[in-house]
């Protein structure tokens, strides 16, 4: 059903009185800085002695600036605002070691605040990406006064999709590790020297010469952080105790987490997709408590206040009009009224609301295809009515509905670990590095220095340019590269629409006792006069290390020539393959930087010296039937 998603703008009704640096004293004796917004008399500007709800937002990217203005949006419109440096970043005290404190940390400072008198006895959650894992985290440990979380792009399994997935490492986490990370950690803070070293830091020339050395990169200067990014680019087995903390895997803990009012919102372009899904189906279904999913055609987080907007209107190179925008302090504010002040401001909001992708006429908008879309709603995720439809992939080069029916066909080309295909846009987040500047920082601070994106976010045409990492001339279509297998159906009669989970077995063989094996869904725009060469969406994609293959919790490398199931779950979306489109299904065994490169090897999951070039065949006959699986919805 399409929806209609205006909101009405709220007005201030009361001034702001702050506290700042208020501290917030943990279990262990750690104190947690800690800046307090509360609605004040708009004439003396004292606090109000009526006890309001507070919400509480936990950062590690400093609580001033933007986050200072957010805190004084929701002060007010009469809320009691708390925004908390996450233990060890900056006011507050502790050492940082990511996520691992959080659930803690964020249990206390829940309790701590619903015993101040300005508040009314409940305290909701929110915030975006590292502001929704901690809410998640906190939610583990079912803290008493916890009413309700507006959980925006967060994670769900660390291990399944987010800092690994599926056997592979995201190295955006390295990246954030010597960026946003390490460039704000204490040490880099009080240490003009080591922000120095991190500011100077091109992380694509890091990943292009990697992979780095314990003791031998910049992240020496911050032990603490080049611990944990250690710890999460080798351990790769479920029984590795980081993967079993609430701080990691908040799936391991749905059963005992908070049962409180909760909105997960995401986008089909966010690096946190497919785990925000899951948050919502797992838990809707678990929990009493009202339970949504909110899903846009973003990428990753939002405009900053004041900006109406939530997000932009496009994604990468796509336009999808103002239709996509929302405004997402009045979405939240509505949430919390509704459930923290009684007013009836979210009784008329689907259970299921999300951006059906792809209903535009592929003209040019700017510098982009105009690929347009609507809102949508449901009941449930997935969509009630979704009929999962297989599509199976064939030797001379279609995808189609119809199985195969020869025998012994196969497909096979070189992956070699040296020349890995790139990455042009998708589900990508924090693939950053900060602009090189011959100033220092006390001329030209960190703060202020530009982020330059290492990948691209969200569509775009999969061509790569001179600016794509990893790419070398002639630039082009990855379609053209060798080791790119690419299956497409005909121009489609009618149009389909994709509106869920998506899943891809591709059967598999190689020389290699470790290879990877990588899927990615594109819609192909016919040729047009904007766009003569046409246009290759990329939709969604997903990759799985052959030791891990199977979603296997320990590794079992593979036996050359032995051909294996190889099992994907590309992130979820909604879109409309139109007719005259194709629907086209890439394999390869490399999306780099998105995920790290597979040396071929069987060493280390990260660290190896070795490269082996790997000879990997997929599978296309009546026995090994290489296949997508697509959510389909009835038009």
């Amino acid at each position: 059903m399409t929806v209609s998603v205006g909101v009405m703008a709220s007005d201030p009704e009361y001034a702001v009185h702050a506290e700042l640096n208020v501290q917030v004293e943990t279990r262990d004796g750690v104190h947690l800085a800690t800046d307090v917004y509360r609605p004040a008399d708009p004439e003396t500007g004292d606090p109000i002695d009526e006890p309001k709800p507070v919400l509480l937002d936990r950062t590690p990217y400093g609580k001033r600036g933007r986050m200072e203005r957010h805190g004084e949006w929701y002060a007010e419109r009469g809320y009691v605002v708390a925004i908390q440096d996450c233990r060890g970043r900056f006011d507050s005290e502790g050492e940082y070691y990511i996520f691992k404190n959080e659930p803690e940390d964020g249990y206390d400072t829940v309790e701590w605040l619903a015993e101040q008198p300005y508040c009314d006895g409940q305290v909701g959650t929110f915030g975006t990406s590292y502001g929704a894992w901690v809410q998640s985290a906190l939610a583990t440990q079912d803290p008493p006064h916890l009413a309700a979380m507006f959980v925006n792009q967060g994670a769900a399994n660390g291990r399944k999709a987010t800092f690994r997935h599926n056997g592979a490492f995201e190295l955006r986490w390295l990246a954030w590790a010597f960026t946003l990370g390490g460039g704000f950690a204490k040490r880099a803070l009080e240490n003009e020297d080591v922000q120095q070293r991190l500011a100077n830091v091109d992380v694509g020339e890091v990943l292009e010469n990697g992979p780095i050395q314990r003791g031998q990169s910049p992240l020496r200067h911050i032990p603490d952080y080049e611990e944990w990014a250690f710890d999460i680019m080798t351990q790769g087995s479920a029984s590795d105790e980081l993967w079993q903390e609430p701080g990691f895997n908040f799936e391991a803990f749905y059963d005992e987490s908070a049962d409180v009012p909760t909105v997960y919102s995401g986008a089909w372009y966010d690096s946190y997709t497919k785990a925000t899904c899951d948050n919502f189906e797992a838990l809707a279904e678990r929990k009493d408590s009202d339970h949504y999913l909110l899903m846009g055609p973003w990428t990753h987080g939002w405009n900053s206040y004041p900006l109406p907007s939530w997000n932009k209107s496009y994604s990468g190179e796509l336009e999808f009009g103002e239709a996509a925008l929302r405004d997402y302090q009045e979405t939240r504010l509505r949430f919390f009224d509704h459930y923290l002040k009684g007013e009836d401001t979210w009784s008329d909001q689907p259970t299921v609301q999300y951006f059906e992708m792809g209903t535009g006429d592929g003209s040019r908008s700017g510098d982009r295809l105009f690929h347009g879309g609507e809102w949508r709603s449901g009941s449930a995720w997935p969509l009630p009515d979704t009929e999962f439809e297989t599509y199976y992939v064939h030797g001379d080069g279609t995808l189609s509905t119809e199985k195969p029916t020869v025998e012994n066909s196969s497909t096979t080309y070189e992956f070699d670990p040296k020349d890995p295909v790139p990455t042009l846009g998708g589900n990508c987040s924090s693939y950053i590095t900060y602009e090189q500047r011959e100033e220092n920082i006390l001329e030209y601070p960190l703060a202020q220095r530009k982020l330059q994106d290492l990948t691209g976010r969200g569509g775009m045409d999969q061509r790569t340019r001179p600016d794509t990492l990893g790419a070398d001339e002639p630039y082009g279509p990855l379609e053209q590269r060798s080791d790119v297998l690419v299956y497409r159906t005909p121009p489609l009669e009618e149009a389909v629409e994709v509106t869920g989970p998506i899943s891809v077995t591709v059967y598999g063989s190689t020389d290699a006792p470790d290879t990877d094996f990588t899927a990615k869904l594109i819609d192909e725009y016919p040729e047009s006069e904007d766009f003569p060469n046409g246009f290759a969406v990329n939709v969604s994609d997903s990759i799985c290390r052959g030791r891990y293959r199977g979603y296997r919790d320990e590794p079992d490398f593979l036996e050359a020539g032995e051909v294996y199931a190889f099992e994907m779950e590309p992130y979820p979306t909604s879109t409309v393959f139109e007719e005259g489109h194709r629907i086209r299904l890439d394999i390869s065994s490399s999306n780099y930087p998105r995920f790290d490169v597979n040396h071929n090897t069987g060493g280390p999951l990260y660290g190896d010296r070795e490269y082996n070039v790997a000879t990997n065949t997929v599978h296309h006959d009546s026995e090994y039937a290489t296949q997508i699986e697509l959510p389909v919805q009835p038009r």
